[in-house]
């Protein structure tokens, strides 16, 4: 069986993610979403890691051989803990490339039995960022073209009652 992990903070999950996921799902056995902590960016979090758990529990619920889990160690550790063979990471410009591309080798040289397969995200994505929905959404703009329906209403709510502190 051919295990994958995707791998984000996903605080929120979009349709940009949602769309790596299920492209994931179609080429291999299993796919892992893994949520972890962008130590760049925990101190901006609007959601807990669990809560970011159940949210996209509750978006890839429809298909089969998705799962999904948190972790806070090393990705290539967690790879080789599962048996991974592969990570999965989406990309929507060039300057995601250069940061993934750094990332794949370090991966590699932690786990060398792990690879990083590349996705790129369609052409509708291609801006799409959870940071850019939370902007949008904080202003009071409409993220339902953004985020899955299954969520929207929890992430408007989170967000939006943020902003009134």
């Amino acid at each position: 069986m051919r295990t994958v992990i995707c791998p984000g903070s996903f605080d929120p999950v979009t349709l940009g993610h949602l769309d790596i996921i299920t492209r994931s799902s179609k080429i291999f056995d299993k796919v892992i979403v893994l949520v972890m902590t962008n130590y760049k960016k925990q101190n901006s979090y609007s959601f807990t890691s669990d809560e970011r758990v159940e949210m996209i529990r509750k978006c890839t619920k429809n298909l089969k051989n998705v799962e999904v889990d948190s972790y806070d160690g090393l990705l290539a550790e967690y790879a080789k803990q599962i048996g991974a063979v592969a990570i999965v990471k989406g990309l929507r410009a060039v300057s995601d490339f250069e940061y993934e591309f750094q990332q794949a080798l370090i991966n590699k040289e932690l786990n060398n039995e792990v690879e990083t397969v590349f996705i790129t995200t369609r052409a509708e994505n291609m801006y799409l960022s959870s940071s850019v929905v939370k902007h949008i959404c904080s202003l009071g703009g409409d993220i339902s073209t953004f985020v899955p329906p299954e969520i929207c209403d929890v992430i408007i709510e989170r967000i939006r009652k943020e902003d009134v502190k």
